[in-house]
């Protein structure tokens, strides 16, 4: 267990590990990517992980898997990588397929620190990754235009940590910061290619239903 303090210092290490020189591969040269997602029982320190992994040109569904226990780091904001990594890294390890790309439901670099779930997940698992977020943090934005693949920088004292990209005309857009191993422009091409019918790519729809209905199923056992 890390004290805050001694988790904001890992931060600053994980966020210089990350590489983000890479432009990533295109949505035409990956097979697979998975989406990771996590659900809370507000009650309680249980949580449930998930990892679905799509077929990238179908996205029918090839494997999912599910991770269920207590969380081991308290909430902190800033710090929600510490509680959130452990339990996606062990419903990764139970897949059989290593995908070729990962998306999180959270932030990469659009991160006080710059070193949200996408930065330490990717950092951890060797993969390009980045985060797909519904709302932009703390972070100032120009809405982008109606119509789908409109976007505009999300900022940070005038860096930009990120883009809000519109996925389907006239909704509200979502926020896409990259992680590691991946650039922006691949990983908002990547979103787009996700989103064929609704504003959240499937790997986030498919991840969070599973993580949500695996919580669920642990708290219905839980009060037998």
């Amino acid at each position: 267990m890390l004290t805050e303090a001694e988790a904001k210092t890992a931060q600053e290490h994980i966020r210089r590990a990350a590489v983000l020189e890479e432009s990533g591969p295109p949505p035409g040269a990956v097979r697979t990517v998975a989406g990771v997602d996590v659900a809370y029982d507000e009650g309680s320190d249980l949580l449930a992980a998930a990892a679905v992994v799509l077929d990238a040109t179908t996205l029918a569904v090839v494997e999912q898997a599910t991770a269920v226990g207590r969380a081991r780091f308290p909430y902190v904001p800033g710090l929600l990588a510490f509680r959130e990594l452990p339990p996606v890294l062990d419903a990764l390890d139970r897949l059989r397929t290593t995908p070729d790309l990962v998306v999180c439901d959270g932030y990469g670099l659009a991160h006080p620190r710059r070193a949200g779930l996408a930065v330490h997940l990717g950092v951890e698992t060797g993969l390009p990754c980045f985060g797909l977020a519904k709302t932009p943090f703390a972070f100032s934005y120009e809405a982008p235009g109606p119509a789908r693949g409109d976007h505009s920088p999300l900022l940070d004292a005038g860096e930009e940590v990120g883009r809000a990209l519109r996925t389907q005309p006239a909704v509200k857009p979502v926020f896409v910061s990259v992680g590691h191993r991946i650039g922006l422009d691949t990983a908002c091409a990547h979103t787009l290619a996700l989103t064929p019918r609704y504003r959240q790519p499937e790997t986030t729809r498919q991840a969070d239903h599973l993580c949500r209905t695996e919580l669920k199923k642990a708290l219905a056992t839980m009060t037998r």
